[in-house]
């Protein structure tokens, strides 16, 4: 799998940009704040349709746009896998036009794979992405919503039916959670808070045993490979800490069963607080080192090497479930490592079909490396293949 042709237009500070692109490794050089990032950024959202970095899909339509009569962005690239060649497009389209209330309209996202319009549920998975950042950090130390997002947006990518599930989940959330205000003030309707509850119990089952699954993998890989990016070989394991199986009564029923007993457990807790207390939409991950709980007692060094054993078991779980190895793009992430765990990742490096690296100075890169890779000067939103006379 991989990106043959990449196109943007007013995504970020990349105002127009073609760029043909072999499968291989792609060094891609400059100063700071050049673009280096945005562009990674722009195939990682092609490949998830969300962004890593903004906080919204506003964030991604550059200043330049806004000299366009309606300003927008474009992210498109040609795709090969299995044989084949996809195309797979998403333009972002900031109508300044008001509403009648003087409200601005909302954002318009356009999907089209292979040129036909499509849902965003339909086109994650098309082209898988594995993204080494130096804020991965966060996903160690930081609070339980990253690490969330994180496991939904792996599975995402390789399982469509997690995906639909997660977003059903999610609406059926919504309304479960605007019920239980309404009882809190007053309004009780217990026959419409079963049927709720069992909806939730149905979706939220499906998505509960794939993370479990999905966790117990990633903890087995990345146990595997954490003791050889350590200097006294530490032992790392993973553990799913779900709300559902701590509130049950028999944790060991299977987990729709499970689910139901921890509703009724969280019955009159939820009644006064008027939100859903279980499900996967409040579990964690849990990241052990030498038995000790990595995101209270773990450095940052250590948090670090944990975050990055999670990535490189990342690319095995999508290659073990898709049969390919998804293409990977990293930031700026060998400046913060030693030389030992620079060699796992330039290990890994070799084994894919296409890599973007991103650095300031390729003097962190050998010879050997920079002799089979495609080498590209960014700066100031546009790219150029270096040796190129142009």
């Amino acid at each position: 799998m991989y990106l043959s042709h990449l196109s943007l237009e007013y995504f970020r500070n990349y105002t127009r940009l073609e760029a043909d692109l072999p499968a291989r490794v792609h060094v891609l050089s400059g100063a700071n704040a050049q673009g280096k990032t945005n562009l990674l950024e722009s195939i990682y959202y092609l490949s998830t349709t969300k962004s890593p970095l903004a906080g919204s899909d506003r964030e991604l339509i550059g200043w330049a746009a806004e000299e366009e009569p309606i300003p927008y962005a474009r992210v498109e690239g040609l795709l090969q896998r299995g044989g084949a060649e996809h195309s797979l497009s998403i333009t972002l389209v900031n109508d300044p036009a008001e509403t009648s209330n003087g409200t601005p309209t909302p954002l318009r996202r356009q999907i089209r794979v292979d040129g036909v319009p499509r849902r965003a549920i339909d086109a994650v998975g098309m082209l898988n992405a594995v993204l080494f950042l130096p804020e991965d950090l966060a996903l160690v130390g930081g609070p339980p919503g990253g690490r969330r997002r994180y496991l939904d947006v792996t599975l995402c990518q390789i399982d469509p039916l997690y995906c639909r599930s997660l977003s059903r989940y999610n609406r059926v959330l919504a309304q479960r959670n605007a019920l239980l205000r309404q009882i809190r003030e007053g309004r009780p309707n217990g026959s419409q808070r079963d049927y709720w509850d069992e909806e939730l119990v149905r979706l939220g089952t499906y998505v509960l045993d794939r993370r479990l699954a999905a966790v117990e993998e990633l903890g087995t890989l990345a146990g595997e490979l954490h003791p050889a990016m350590t200097v006294t070989g530490e032992r790392l394991a993973l553990t799913y800490q779900g709300t559902v199986g701590a509130a049950a009564t028999d944790p060991d029923a299977p987990t729709a069963e499970r689910f139901r007993s921890a509703l009724d457990a969280s019955r009159r807790d939820e009644t006064a607080r008027g939100i859903t207390l279980v499900g996967p939409h409040r579990d964690d991950m849990r990241f052990l080192i030498n038995d000790r709980d990595a995101t209270t007692y773990g450095s940052r060094g250590q948090q670090r090497t944990v975050a990055l054993s999670l990535k490189l078991a990342e690319v095995a779980l999508m290659r073990g479930a898709t049969g390919e190895t998804p293409i990977l793009l990293l930031d700026d992430v060998l400046s913060e490592l030693d030389k030992a765990r620079s060699r796992q990742i330039l290990g890994m490096v070799s084994q894919a079909q296409q890599v973007f690296l991103t650095t300031t100075d390729v003097a962190y890169l050998s010879e050997k490396f920079l002799q089979g890779a495609e080498l590209w000067e960014v700066a100031e939103g546009s790219l150029r293949r270096l040796g190129d006379t142009a």
